[in-house]
Parts: C-alpha cells; structure tokens; sequence
C-alpha cells in the first residue's frame, strides 16, 4: 500500500527531523552562535587606469602609506591605519563597466569560521581560504545583487606606520544597490548587520541606507538606485554618478583642521567641493579620485538634527 502523507504533516514530520539532527550533534545546530565578530571595515579595492595619478592622490591628498599588496602582487595598498587600506588594482584589459569598484571588505577575528558559517546559511562559499604571506586570510562571496564581499582575518603583527594626519580610519562604504529588502536578507539576517541611519536628497524618498556592523561602528551605505529589481549600473548612469554611488569616506573629528590641511598642503588640486553639512547633519567634504571614485571626508559624530531618520546605533570613533 502506498500511502501519501498530506504536505503539512510532511512539512512537520521534516521540521522534528531536523530538530533530532540538530540535538544529536550537528556542527551547525546553532548558526548564530557560529558566527565569528564582524568587526568593521578592512578596505575597499578600486581599479584605476591612472596608477601614477591614482598614488599621488592617495599618498600626497589623502596622506595614506604605501604598502605592499599581499592578495594581488598587481595591486598597490594605501593605509590608513595598520588593518584598514585602499587597494588599487590596474584596471583590467577590456574592462567595460563604468564602475571602479572591485570589492567591499569587512575584518572577522576568524575567516574560516565565518567561511563554515556562511556555508551553513546556504551562501556560496569557496572551499578553502586563501592566505597571505604578512599571515592575512581572506575569502570573496557575492551578495544577493552579486556585489564582491570580502571576509578578512587580518595578520597578528600588522605593519607599523606613521600616523596620517588626516585620518586613521574608514568608517564606511557604498555602493549602488535596487532592491534594499532582498539586500537586507544578507546583511541584517545573515550577517546581523543593524541599521544606523537613512536619508535621502528629499525625506519623503530614502535612498541611502546605512548598515552597521555587528561588533564594531564601521557600515556600509545601501545607494539606492532604480528599477525596484534590478542589478548593477541603470542604462544610462553616467559614470560621474556611478563614482559618486561607489564611495567610501575617511572618518575626522574637526573638517575644519582636515580642510586647512587640505588646504595648506596643497593637496585640492583638481578638486572643486567644499565643505557642507550632509542630510545626516554630518560636516563632509567630497574628493574625487583619477578614476572617478568618491572619497568622502566626514566627521564622525552630527552637529545637530538629521534629515529623514534618528541614528540608532553608535557613532564611530578613532
């Protein structure tokens, strides 16, 4: 006889299933609890098609260290503090996209923790880790719009280096995204990102979503951009937008002191922003790199009232 069990009692038949699975010892019966600290940002890798101009904006504007790029002996890495850097890359043979950005990296306390973790959550994962000679370890996997993220455990003994006079820390990045929800189902559910902040050029329309990391104050920045379902660059985006989008921002405590640096040092060459306050009430000045790629300068606490939204998490610090 051949019986046919109804889908619900089927369904509960699996759910008690994978319960006794769990209790009896798998690995991953508790996937939060494997999640290793997410602690803030490690560097955001850009190409350039302009290496010469590319390291006098890096080294002579923004006053960042050169250093050697363990992951990519073609790339450049510019710090700004011993465990977060820009990495330049040259800009691939045929490379058609408008956009500069390569990958967006946060630093874990364990990379291959995070990688099993990942893995038990159904995300793509490779199968190993790679390892750097400074001791570095990495892994990429695409988020759901297939934006390049990198897990970095950073190495035991980081480069020393001078202190940079303009700022020692990246305290956020942003990229273009469409669908904020199903971007959401990564950051927020599987990663345990928390919302920071949003706004948006007017406050009845969001289109920037800040997303904090778990164990730290660094995030990244959701830049919202149509159709609703959409992937990559919108036909017609031109690539001043695109660069704009694709940014990340340098953290100072005065804009005043980082502007007359600025300023005194000759290094706004070829810029024509000035200093204002943001929707987020936040004083920032706009750089914008040979290639086209935002460096923003913000402050790292408001002045006052923000547009659109109260913070609801933690400023970041030095």
């Amino acid at each position: 006889m051949n019986l046919q069990v109804p889908s619900v009692a089927r369904r509960a038949g699996l759910a008690l299933l994978t319960l006794a699975v769990m209790a009896a010892g798998s690995p991953y019966a508790d996937s939060a609890a494997a999640r290793p600290p997410i602690t803030g940002l490690s560097h955001v890798a850009l190409y350039t098609a302009h290496p010469a101009a590319s390291g006098r904006f890096y080294l002579h504007d923004l006053g960042a260290t050169k250093g050697t790029d363990f992951e990519n002996a073609a790339g450049v890495r510019y710090y700004f503090a011993p465990t977060q850097f820009v990495e330049v890359l040259p800009l691939p043979a045929g490379w058609t996209s408008l956009s500069r950005l390569d990958a967006v990296a946060f630093t874990t306390t364990n990379a291959e923790a995070m990688r099993r973790y990942l893995d038990s959550r159904g995300i793509a994962v490779p199968r190993r880790v790679q390892r750097g000679r400074d001791g570095s370890q990495w892994f990429d996997v695409k988020d759901p719009e297939g934006n390049d993220i990198q897990f970095v455990q950073p190495p035991a003994h980081p480069p020393a280096m001078p202190l940079n006079r303009l700022s020692r820390h990246i305290i956020h990045a942003g990229f273009i995204i469409h669908d904020r929800a199903l971007e959401d189902t990564f950051y927020r559910g599987v990663l345990g990102f928390r919302p920071y902040w949003y706004g948006g050029m007017t406050d009845g329309n969001p289109t920037w979503f800040s997303r904090q990391v778990p164990n730290g104050t660094d995030w990244v920045e959701y830049m919202v951009v149509d159709p609703p379902h959409g992937r990559g660059i919108p036909p017609g985006m031109s690539s001043s937008t695109v660069g704009v989008l694709d940014h990340f921002s340098l953290g100072v405590w005065n804009m005043e002191t980082a502007y007359n640096l600025l300023w005194n040092g000759n290094r706004l060459e070829g810029q024509d922003n000035l200093p204002k306050i943001g929707r987020d009430a936040k004083w920032q000045l706009n750089l914008i790199d040979p290639d086209g790629t935002r460096a923003e300068i913000m402050e790292l606490r408001p002045v006052g009232k923000p547009c659109c939204s109260p913070f609801t998490a933690s400023h970041p610090t030095y």
